[in-house]
């Protein structure tokens, strides 16, 4: 019945009928063949938002390093708590940290969903007073690999308001 319902391509075209193809239907309980053309392929992506992080604050500290003159200033910003460290790279020496861990801003602030700008804006107080009491004036301002808003930001100018120079 094939043959004779394709007969009109022997006689404009020089196919066969053991050239064509027949697709056997497949069943509903098997997943496509992802080979197949007519299969369209989700794939999950290939790395998640920490990673992209990670190399977003590798590609940052090729370029921003700590010295003994301008010791680099490091972010981390997690949901429940913001830290910052000052960091002599050459010496592997932490020189001033600031916290939302530390006791008199825990206490002084009273959040529970997270830190809010409010607080990022006292964390660069403390780190700028204790810089400035431990002679650091000028350091490079290392974002971790955060976008620059938000609570970064504000970190950054209450530090910058407080006598730090980036």
């Amino acid at each position: 019945m094939l043959a004779s319902s394709l007969s009109f391509l022997h006689s404009s075209t020089s196919l066969s009928s053991s050239s064509l193809l027949l697709h056997k239907p497949q069943p509903s309980n098997s997943w496509p063949n992802p080979k197949s053309s007519s299969c369209f392929v989700v794939e999950a992506k290939a790395s998640t938002r920490r990673e992209d992080r990670t190399a977003r604050h590798i590609r940052i500290r090729k370029k921003v390093e700590g010295t003994p003159e301008r010791p680099r200033l490091s972010v981390f910003r997690s949901n429940k708590h913001l830290s910052v460290q000052v960091i002599d790279d050459t010496n592997m020496h932490t020189l001033a940290s600031a916290s939302t861990l530390q006791k008199t801003i825990f206490e002084e602030f009273n959040y529970t969903s997270g830190p809010t700008i409010e607080v990022a804006k006292r964390v660069g107080e403390i780190i700028a007073k204790s810089c400035l009491e431990k002679g650091i004036k000028k350091v490079a301002f290392d974002r971790g690999g955060y976008p620059y808003h938000g609570r970064v930001q504000a970190l950054a100018d209450a530090a910058r308001e407080h006598g730090l120079e980036f």
